[in-house]
């Protein structure tokens, strides 16, 4: 039964059903049929939303639609600019800076393109950039997003699987600069092999003050969240909502303020995405009930640890297994149905859920910019207003660090597990 639920899930998915119907027709119709009572199928959506953790989605959401409506993302591209023009590469240097900084305060990657995005592809057609690799370079920075705290996959990952939700947050630290390194290594050498244009000179320091006072509250703000969790002072959720207090303070201080049209749009634009979210997680609650009443878990992990029962070995299975799921589910659906299968056979067989959480949710970043579905190629394509195939064709080169990455991670656990034994 749990087999037949999975192909109708797979059969309405590939006919363009949305996932959400997709997920939750399938259980719904095994309740009805099974018998059990109709009570069920409301009481294990609202038990799903009824998580603590889950309300830091909405608020850490709210935080990057306020930045970006409030104008303070194009100061943190103005400093970013200021500071790294000059290097090998020029702007798309200064996008991987951008995006690592707004990253620290959005927690997503879509939202990093849907934001600062859009100021750094117009300004690297400007300066001469081809509209697909400008496109390309903002898709391969913003997988920073959900890797590097705040991070959305990361808060909904633990909220399923149980892991500490601080412990993951502080793990994905130095996974995230050590993806930007190789990345800006990559982009600096296609700028000597394609000699992309970069600023004439290196800034003065009056240039670098003025571009970044301006941008010292914004910068601040991973800062007052890390510094918070590792102290212990609040938790991921508490944080969420001490970071909407600062953003609002700083933007009536720092900013000039903001009118009420655009608060009331970044208002309506975070229900908009959250409802995306967490009717999903909703849908997907039944979905894995059903999973856990056919023995699905089960049946999974005896498989698994039939092939092997080294974690290496155990990893590398699981990463091709997330990177064929990336290619065809979003982040957040992905999680929900297939987070709760692999957590127990890794962890059986030694793997760390902290390090298995970063991986997971690193290799569904990569399936943000892999076709068929490639939520973030579609994006953009249509900010940057070129093919799809365009886009995907500049990005090849980006799959390097990507994958030379995830690599580095999946063999040198100390890497993501150093800062959070720091917790423990």
């Amino acid at each position: 039964m749990a087999i037949t639920i999975i192909l109708a899930f797979m059969a309405l998915f590939i006919l363009g059903i949305p996932v959400v119907v997709a997920i939750a027709v399938p259980a719904l119709i095994y309740v009805l049929v099974s018998g059990f009572p109709l009570e069920l199928i409301s009481q294990r959506m609202t038990y799903a939303l009824d998580s603590f953790p889950l309300v830091a989605v909405p608020v850490f959401i709210f935080v990057g639609s306020l930045m970006n409506q409030a104008g303070i993302t194009s100061h943190i591209y103005k400093f970013a600019h200021t500071l790294g023009g000059r290097v090998p590469g020029g702007l798309a240097q200064v996008n991987v800076i951008g995006s690592l900084v707004f990253s620290g305060t959005s927690g997503a990657a879509l939202a990093d393109i849907g934001g600062l995005g859009r100021i750094e592809i117009r300004a690297m057609t400007r300066a001469g950039f081809s509209r697909a690799y400008s496109a390309a370079i903002t898709g391969a920075s913003a997988v920073v997003g959900p890797i590097f705290p705040p991070s959305i996959p990361l808060i909904i990952y633990g909220s399923v699987t149980s892991v500490s939700i601080v412990q993951l947050l502080v793990a994905g630290i130095l996974p995230a600069l050590l993806y930007t390194t190789l990345l800006m290594t990559t982009v600096a050498f296609l700028a000597h092999k394609y000699n992309h244009p970069r600023s004439k000179r290196w800034p003065t320091l009056r240039e670098l003050r003025e571009t970044f006072v301006p941008a010292l509250p914004a910068l601040l703000t991973p800062l007052l969240l890390v510094g918070g969790m590792l102290q212990g002072l609040f938790t991921p959720t508490e944080a969420a909502s001490i970071t909407v207090g600062y953003i609002i303070f700083i933007t009536i201080t720092f900013y000039g303020g903001i009118t009420w049209d655009r608060m009331r749009f970044a208002l309506f634009d975070t229900i908009k995405t959250s409802s995306a979210v967490l009717v999903i997680v909703s849908a997907a609650a039944i979905f894995g009930w059903v999973m856990t009443v056919e023995q699905l878990p089960q049946m999974f992990t005896r498989t698994l640890l039939s092939l092997s029962t080294d974690p290496l070995m155990l990893l590398l299975i699981v990463n091709v297994l997330l990177l064929i799921t990336g290619m065809f589910l979003d982040s957040t659906t992905a999680t929900l149905l297939v987070a709760p299968l692999v957590t127990v056979p890794l962890t059986m067989a030694g793997v760390d859920p902290v390090h298995l959480g970063i991986i997971f949710i690193f290799n569904l970043m990569i399936g943000l910019l892999t076709p068929p579905l490639g939520l973030a190629l579609f994006l953009l394509s249509d900010i940057a207003r070129v093919s799809m195939w365009s886009v995907l064709r500049a990005t090849v080169p980006f799959y390097i660090p990507l994958f030379a990455s995830l690599f580095i991670i999946t063999i040198w656990p100390e890497l993501t597990l150093w800062l959070p034994k720091m917790l423990r």
